[in-house]
């Protein structure tokens, strides 16, 4: 009975690390996400990459909604979309 409880002790403990670990991991990509969006804007990504600049600042709504729903790995997954969208928006804004 001893090693059951201490069993289901350890699951929960993994469990909250596990969910605690997609937090800070969600919250570092919105951040790069934000950067990188602020940085498409500054180089007039809204003219010169309007689908990159459209497609990212979505995502990222949709990262800060998944965040404050509690969905910490939704919100990582477009978070790294968001960050795609203005890494290739910034690139073509670039070569224009």
């Amino acid at each position: 009975m001893k090693k059951i409880g201490s069993f289901l002790v350890m699951l929960v403990l993994f469990s909250f690390l596990l969910s605690g670990c997609y937090y800070f991991s969600a919250k570092k990509e919105m951040r790069n996400a934000d950067k990188l969006i602020n940085e498409l804007k500054a180089a007039g990504g809204e003219t010169l990459a309007p689908y990159e600049y459209c497609s990212a600042g979505d995502f990222f709504v949709v990262s800060q909604i998944e965040f404050n729903e509690k969905d910490f790995k939704a919100s990582k997954q477009f978070a790294e979309r968001s960050k795609s969208a203005a890494e290739a928006g910034l690139t073509k804004a670039k070569k224009k």
